[in-house]
């Protein structure tokens, strides 16, 4: 027992200090695409053609990113130009499916719920994580969120093993249609008013498996979403910043 207190001792506080302070990132940490469209050129059609998951694409006013679709690999760091770049920016969360479609613009982040829903959400949310199809990649990062370091119960925010206990649905994997009716029943199970949060590029977009004929190319077209969460997978930092935005704690 004594020898448990004084490792406690010894190892000290070791909670993050977010939101309050920045966290430190490693220098290689791949975070929010930057497009510098002064370097592209009008014929070039290299991170079009070479992005493996078409996260790349031309408009009138240049290339644009869609970073609900990006798996974050850097195979466009192929762009002869240098135009795309990789900064450290962890914060990635979106309230609406065209927040995630990024050019040069400032991006827009997370907006937080409305007056009533905040309500009833903002000092404690309850939620029920489904895989629907996940690799276990996203799940795993919204497993560490629980651990000491990001303790997501300081916040009033808790994973609970009943959708009936549940005030949102934190889903995962592209939605297979071997768990369409699992999920869907899922959510019919949670009381209303709920939300529904999409996490990982899979989750939002299907992911490398987008376009199979068993995935539903993620869950927008099966359930409402309230907040996408990029990433493959995202960072726990990435995923508790979004869900701090949605409760206006940032």
């Amino acid at each position: 027992m004594f020898a448990i207190i004084r490792e406690r001792f010894r190892q000290g506080y070791r909670t993050s200090g977010f939101p309050r302070r920045e966290p430190e990132l490693p220098p290689r940490f791949r975070g929010r695409p930057q497009l510098n469209i002064d370097l592209c050129m009008a014929d070039c059609d290299a991170c079009v053609s070479g992005c493996p998951h078409q996260a790349m694409s031309h408009t009138e006013d240049g290339p644009r990113m869609d970073i609900g679709h990006c798996l974050f690999c850097a195979d466009c760091g192929a762009c002869p130009h240098d135009a795309i770049t990789f900064s450290n920016d962890y914060r990635l969360a979106a309230s609406s499916r065209e927040d995630l479609y990024m050019s040069e613009k400032v991006p827009q982040l997370a907006k937080s719920l409305e007056k009533k829903m905040l309500s009833l959400f903002g000092r404690s949310l309850k939620l029920r994580q489904v895989s629907a199809g996940g690799c276990n990649g996203c799940e795993a990062d919204l497993n560490v969120l629980g651990t000491l370091v990001y303790d997501l119960g300081r916040f009033g925010i808790q994973f609970v093993a009943s959708p009936r206990h549940a005030d949102g649905l934190i889903v995962t994997g592209p939605g297979t249609e071997n768990m369409r009716q699992a999920l869907l029943d899922t959510y019919e199970a949670m009381p209303a008013p709920k939300l529904v949060i999409a996490t990982g590029s899979c989750a939002i977009g299907g992911g490398p498996f987008r376009d199979c004929d068993e995935v539903h190319n993620g869950i927008s077209d099966l359930l409402p979403v309230d907040l996408f969460i990029p990433g493959c997978p995202p960072h726990p930092y990435t995923s508790l910043d979004g869900l701090l935005r949605l409760l206006d704690k940032r």
